[in-house]
């Protein structure tokens, strides 16, 4: 079953994660294709950003912190909304859990290579994702022919944060962080980049904007939710009372107030402090 337009299943229940804001891109674009679908929604703020730490610790804190989240909230799927998370902690998370269906989300260098006239592509990530050897070998696999400009922004995805509450970014703050797709020496052929975080759906337009005439800008969003839907629709129907976004740490009661505004349109309706992960572990 192929999802292309809204799907005509019922209910379904799944949890989608991230390290901020940036799964809720996938959120949305899953509630355009399945508006029955109940999603929960856990960001694991209280070490954002993701990009910007230490892998060993980051996989081992991924699988404890959604074995707990699967145990206590029985999701059908979980959607691994985060880049950085995927490239890093997948495998793992499979391992722990091979009965639980995971979607995770990858940098599009497929698609790029696929759309490039110029053979010259770019992807934007966090630091974490352009280091990695997973990258290294989606170019050698999907793209081999290609030039990558892999680009880290580590600003961006604090500034995406920023954006999705309301608040003013300059665009001279995102252009410092976005100038290095523009300073290769192939930069003035480079015709498609690719988004590897999710938290850069949030700033995508300004992308567009600040970036030069002609460059194609790829957010993976909506494929991974149609990737999620089809997954879906092999699951039995399975009802939940009602969608909750949970954060392991809580901003600020301003910030608080400004991100629950720009939750509602998501279905939440409040922000919810997850337990500290010490505690839950304990009480299982």
């Amino acid at each position: 079953m192929q999802i292309d337009g809204p799907a005509l299943f019922g209910p379904r229940h799944i949890l989608a994660f991230d390290s901020g804001i940036g799964g809720l891109g996938i959120v949305r674009a899953i509630q355009a294709l399945a508006p029955d679908v109940c999603i929960d929604y856990l960001a694991d703020t209280a070490i954002f950003p993701y990009g910007e730490q230490d892998d060993d610790f980051l996989i081992e804190r991924i699988v404890s912190l959604l074995s707990q989240a699967i145990r206590r909230l029985q999701p059908q799927a979980v959607v691994v909304a985060c880049n950085t998370a995927s490239t890093l902690a997948l495998e793992a998370l499979r391992a722990a859990w091979p009965d639980m269906p995971f979607v995770g989300c990858v940098p599009p260098i497929r698609w790029a290579a696929r759309i490039t006239q110029t053979k010259v592509i770019g992807l934007l990530a966090t630091r974490a994702t352009v280091r990695r050897p997973y990258l290294s070998r989606l170019h050698a696999l999907y793209a081999p022919e290609c030039t990558l400009i892999a680009h880290a922004a580590p600003g961006l995805a604090g500034c995406a944060e920023l954006a999705f509450r309301g608040q003013d970014v300059p665009d001279s703050t995102i252009l410092r962080e976005i100038e290095g797709l523009f300073v290769h020496p192939d930069s003035n052929r480079l015709d498609a980049v690719g988004l590897g975080c999710t938290h850069y759906t949030f700033v995508l337009n300004r992308l567009r904007a600040l970036s030069p005439p002609g460059l194609t800008w790829l957010d993976p969003a909506p494929a991974v939710a149609r990737h999620t839907c089809n997954l879906l629709a092999h699951l039995p129907q399975k009802t939940h009372a009602h969608p909750c976004a949970w954060f392991t740490a809580l901003p600020d009661t301003q910030n608080d107030q400004a991100l629950l505004t720009h939750l509602k349109p998501y279905g939440f309706s409040a922000v919810t402090l997850w337990e500290d992960i010490n505690e839950v572990e304990a009480s299982y």
